[in-house]
């Protein structure tokens, strides 16, 4: 979700973002935050096809409430 704040849209973008996430790992993780509704995968009628992701409302609402929690932990780090 962290890397849907920053600006990263594409599968490609988020993986490249995260450190040591696997292609596979970033799939399943994808998948349960759009269940979950945390986020909206938006699909481009484009050749090739073009998927998007973004945080929903709802996730944008979780993140402002993890916000603070964040910057504790990078106060707090050694």
């Amino acid at each position: 979700m962290l890397a849907l704040s920053r600006g990263a849209t594409r599968f490609s973008e988020i993986v490249a973002t995260v450190d040591g996430l696997s292609d596979r790992m970033l799939a399943v993780r994808l998948k349960e935050l759009e269940h979950g509704g945390l986020i909206d995968r938006i699909v481009e009628p484009t050749t090739p096809v073009t998927v998007r992701y973004r945080l929903s409302a709802r996730g944008r609402d979780l993140l402002a409430s993890l916000q603070p929690l964040q910057a504790y932990g990078q106060r707090w780090e050694p």
